[in-house]
């Protein structure tokens, strides 16, 4: 089963201010804000939904490529993807665009304030899912908004099972749209916050989404996820991370974990737990790039983590 990423690809410049934006944010003068931030700690990281999914289904062995749109700026992002082995088969350049952009400050309270700049994402719809290649398994993330509507018709138009992972892009949607993702997606993944947005926009219970799908996966972050499948809500326990490094890219370390299960024909209670603790590995990192591991150690931490075998 090969799989077929779609969303966006990103540098995140992460900052880190040694203060509290408290101490320094007037709340009665909001209306004139100008501040500036001395940020003495900086790193750039290789982000993106499309990117990160694809580094953490390579690190478990899947058949996977990502699809997406970049800018005149990705060589360095290029050369990483070389390294790693990940596919730019289907990674489209835009001349007159950047690659999307991330700038994070986060102070001591971990508050951030983020600006992002989509740059070649606005370009996302002049790619096409390529249905004579074999794919057979998609998923649908975050990217420019005209690209996430057309590869899900293309998904569906073509009969290929497509997860919707709609993410940091599910306010761009209204509830008409998003019934048009559920009626052409096989499996939705969001977390706790975006099912009540998803429920609120459309009218439907998460148990009505459910309904329409083979399956609809809710994450809780701490607290584990919840797979409603068959008409069961199957509960997967969250792991136990070693350090809290960094929670960006947590979520898509989960969805890597949700392909290659499905990739594997697991049932749920394993996809669940292998997803869950992709998560897991992934904040004790930071950057959302930065983890690694062997199968064997993958296994390992598989079962000390929830006492049962991964095959």
């Amino acid at each position: 089963m090969s799989a077929l990423i779609c969303g966006s690809f990103a540098y995140d410049t992460i900052m880190v201010y040694t203060g509290h934006f408290k101490n320094e944010i007037l709340p009665d003068r909001v209306h004139m804000l100008n501040v500036s931030f001395l940020v003495p700690e900086m790193r750039r990281e290789f982000g993106g939904c499309a990117g990160n999914i694809a580094y953490s289904l390579k690190l478990l062995g899947g058949d996977g490529v990502p699809m997406g749109t970049v800018g005149t700026d990705f060589d360095d992002y290029a050369a990483w993807m070389d390294e790693h082995g990940i596919s730019r088969d289907y990674i489209k350049g835009v001349d007159e665009a950047y690659t999307a952009q991330a700038y994070i400050t986060t102070d001591l309270d971990d508050n951030q304030i983020t600006a992002f700049h989509p740059g070649a994402m606005n370009y996302a719809h002049e790619q096409q899912v390529p249905v004579d290649a074999g794919i057979t398994l998609g998923i649908v993330s975050p990217d420019g908004k005209d690209g996430m509507v057309q590869h899900a018709a293309q998904f569906a138009e073509a009969g290929i099972d497509f997860i919707f992972d709609p993410g940091q892009g599910l306010p761009m949607f209204n509830g008409e749209e998003l019934k048009r993702f559920l009626g052409q997606a096989a499996y939705v993944a969001v977390n706790d916050y975006e099912a009540e947005l998803m429920s609120d926009r459309t009218g439907l219970s998460v148990s009505d989404m459910a309904k329409q799908l083979k399956a609809m996966i809710v994450t809780k972050g701490g607290e584990g996820s919840v797979i409603h499948a068959d008409g069961e809500q199957i509960k997967i326990p969250a792991g136990s991370p070693t350090a809290l490094a960094d929670p960006t890219g947590c979520g898509d370390a989960f969805r890597a974990g949700l392909i290659w299960g499905l990739q594997q024909g697991l049932d749920w209670p394993t996809i669940g737990r292998v997803a869950s603790l992709m998560g897991t590995i992934k904040i004790e990192r930071p950057g959302t790039q930065n983890h690694r591991f062997t199968m064997d150690q993958f296994k390992a931490r598989y079962k000390e983590e929830f006492e049962r075998e991964l095959a």
